[in-house]
């Protein structure tokens, strides 16, 4: 952490405690397969690593085909265009920051990305809108920093998916199936990949 120390400004505090983010990403599979993905130069902006997207889509399976996905907390959109990229029929992605936005907003509409919807907002108010709706997948992927809001994102994820659907979670620690429980969830399947931890969550009896 910077020095606090007056007329020194402090430094950001980055979303993962990893290299520093690369200015573009590739979708790895389906449709728009190779295609470019930039990663703007702002504090605390960093794409989920190619690898666990790998491993993730390999969790979930290739073919999305008909499902109905929301990337809370899009950035740059890489897990949402990734399942538009392998069929999903619905897929919406919520960011807050205004370059973001335009951004997804841009390469959405290069794509001809026609089952996503960008929508400028909160993530967390955005998936209590839509609590019932019976989604397929929400995709969770929060600043690290901010540990109020996991718990309740988790908790309005679970409340937004049907009795078949899953929750993708990435941060910074392992969530145990103890504490999921009371949010009605449990662990699918979960593994790490340096300072990320990442978990497939599922309803309880499911």
């Amino acid at each position: 952490m910077a020095s606090s120390s007056p007329g020194r400004p402090r430094a950001p505090t980055p979303r993962y405690a990893t290299a520093q983010a690369p200015h573009e990403v590739r979708i790895l599979g389906g449709l728009f397969k190779r295609s470019k993905l930039p990663v703007a130069d702002l504090p605390g902006l960093r794409p989920t690593p190619s690898r666990v997207r790998e491993t993730l889509f390999n969790w979930l399976g290739q073919d999305l085909t008909g499902l109905r996905c929301i990337d809370a907390f899009a950035g740059t959109g890489a897990l949402g265009l990734e399942a538009a990229s392998r069929g999903a029929a619905e897929v919406l992605l919520v960011e807050q920051a205004p370059a973001l936005v335009a951004s997804l907003q841009v390469t959405s509409q290069r794509l001809k990305a026609s089952a996503v919807r960008v929508e400028r907002g909160d993530g967390l108010s955005a998936l209590c809108q839509r609590a019932g709706q019976g989604w397929d997948v929400v995709f969770l992927d929060p600043p690290f920093e901010a540990e109020a809001l996991f718990l309740p994102a988790v908790q309005a994820a679970a409340a937004a998916i049907g009795p078949q659907g899953l929750v993708y979670l990435e941060a910074a620690r392992d969530w145990t199936d103890e504490e999921l429980a009371p949010l009605g969830l449990k662990r699918h399947r979960h593994a790490r990949a340096g300072a990320v931890a990442f978990h497939l969550l599922e309803p309880l009896g499911g």
